[in-house]
């Protein structure tokens, strides 16, 4: 299995922003690098694109757009069924490189490269399917249709977290409607967007469709804004933090922009008496520490009712102390290092908290060097402490005591989050009740991992809005046009 960088095929390491079908430098001949977060080394440099660059990139995918649109959607489908066949033979190669910019296990990074192909294929099937309707119409003279075109030129912004998958859910369909696309990947892992965009020229995407802009931390905030208020972009896609958004969102005010928002999460997991705790225990552990615990959806409040507590709690910390920590390509590997110093400056910073205000490490607690973090299990966990009300971002599992079902739903949405939910109970009459009473857009039902290309991803709250993945996920990027014809 290819893991170093430096075996990757030529093919797939890409150093330079991709416009117009072309691989292009900076203007400025300006650069960035990329760590390793394992073992801070820079291991690869991408251009530094200048504004102007980013608004000649949008003019491009404009005048690509009247073309692309064009194209049946039976062609569209067959060009990003090529990509998704491309995405598969290359997977190993660009799971290593996810491993090498972002630091998560070959195993993860093999596991999300497969998620963001899943993608890829779903919409190259929904391309073919993009129906208008007939309507009853008043008036016997009149016909009443209903028409679906593509929005236009999308801009997304992703995040580092997963560099590949994350793309490919925004991207995917955003192509199979007729639309065409300028990418903002994460500062932190470009090189996983510019294998990508690699592959879908080799797919046989026409110039200009997909492009890939590598733009540094200190441009982000004058390249977010030109996105959000070109008159040529028709929306804008985005994943990141709450407080982010809400300034992505006030920019995209000003041009009425149609947006998508995936926003900060704090999701509860609950585990009822009647749970089966082994299962409930291989759930957690699926949905806390993948990624080591940075995702979105990751399980951040841990509610366990108090007639199985102690015996939960004694579970987890047997499962957490034979969870080895160390590079990503290091098989052995279950947690690897967090994105960079400040993540596990954070992680820090919450512990220290959470002890101060009563709370007990039982497992782990300790930093491992810059990026490295032990997995943890915290318990006695209060609402004063920062890391009942933020989201974790690490490898912590806080556990928190409940009495009824009733308190344990009040717990669970006592946040302004809303993205995703988690319980496990076998009494069908609580699961039917708790479900329709958590104030969530996902709910995991005695399952802690619940993405897939087949179902709709998206939050409530401070958590966003818009659906991504299944046959909603394409009409994100159609508007419907009504034809009133007189006959």
């Amino acid at each position: 299995m290819t893991q170093n960088i430096r075996s990757l095929s030529t093919y797939i390491l890409m150093n330079k922003a991709f416009i117009n079908g072309k691989w292009i430098d900076s203007l400025e001949n300006k650069s960035f690098g990329i760590l390793n977060p394992a073992s801070q080394k820079v291991i690869g440099n991408v251009p530094d694109l200048t504004i102007e660059q980013v608004n000649s990139s949008i003019l491009l995918a404009h005048d690509s757009f009247d073309k692309w649109k064009k194209i049946s959607g039976k062609e569209r489908g067959h060009i990003l069924r090529k990509w998704f066949d491309l995405m598969i033979k290359n997977k190993e190669a660009l799971a290593a490189l996810i491993t090498q910019e972002n630091g998560k296990t070959m195993k993860e990074s093999l596991t999300e490269i497969e998620l963001g192909a899943s993608y890829i294929e779903w919409f190259s099937g929904e391309a073919p399917r993009i129906n208008g309707d007939i309507l009853t119409s008043p008036k016997r003279e009149k016909q009443l249709l209903v028409f679906k075109e593509p929005l236009g030129v999308c801009a997304f912004i992703t995040p580092w977290n997963f560099p590949s998958a994350m793309i490919a859910r925004k991207v995917g369909p955003a192509l199979a409607a007729g639309c065409t696309c300028v990418l903002k990947p994460s500062e932190e892992t470009p090189l996983s967007a510019l294998a990508l965009a690699k592959l879908s020229q080799e797919a046989g995407l026409p110039p200009g469709v997909f492009n890939v802009l590598t733009c540094s931390t200190k441009s982000n905030s004058d390249v977010g804004k030109l996105l959000c208020t070109h008159p040529l972009i028709s929306k804008i896609s985005f994943t990141g933090s709450t407080k982010i958004g809400k300034i992505l969102l006030s920019h995209c005010s000003q041009g009425i922009k149609k947006t998508s928002m995936e926003l900060g999460g704090n999701a509860p997991f609950i585990i009822f008496p009647s749970a089966d705790l082994k299962k409930a225990l291989s759930g957690l552990i699926a949905s806390k520490f993948r990624c080591s615990g940075q995702t979105c959806v990751c399980a951040n409040r841990i509610l366990v009712h108090a007639d199985i507590y102690d015996e939960f709690a004694r579970l987890l910390k047997e499962e957490v102390g034979d969870m080895p920590v160390g590079p990503g390509n290091d098989p052995a590997t279950d947690i690897g290092p967090l994105i960079n110093k400040a993540a596990a400056d954070n992680i820090e910073a919450l512990l220290e908290d959470s002890v101060l205000k009563g709370a007990k490490v039982s497992a782990g607690g300790k930093r491992l060097g810059e990026t490295f973090f032990e997995p943890t299990v915290l318990q006695h966990v209060t609402p004063d402490m920062r890391i009942y009300q933020e989201e974790i971002f690490g490898p912590v599992a806080s556990l928190i005591k409940f009495s009824t079902e009733e308190e344990a739903v009040e717990i669970a949405n006592s946040t302004p989050f809303g993205l995703a939910s988690y319980f496990y109970s076998r009494d069908v009459e609580q699961i039917w009740r708790v479900k329709s009473s958590l104030h969530f857009g996902m709910v995991g039902i005695n399952e802690g991992i619940i993405t897939t290309a087949e179902a709709p991803f998206g939050g409530v709250k401070y958590s966003g809005f818009g659906y991504e993945g299944s046959k909603y996920g394409i009409e994100e990027y159609l508007h419907k046009k009504y034809v009133c014809w007189s006959v």
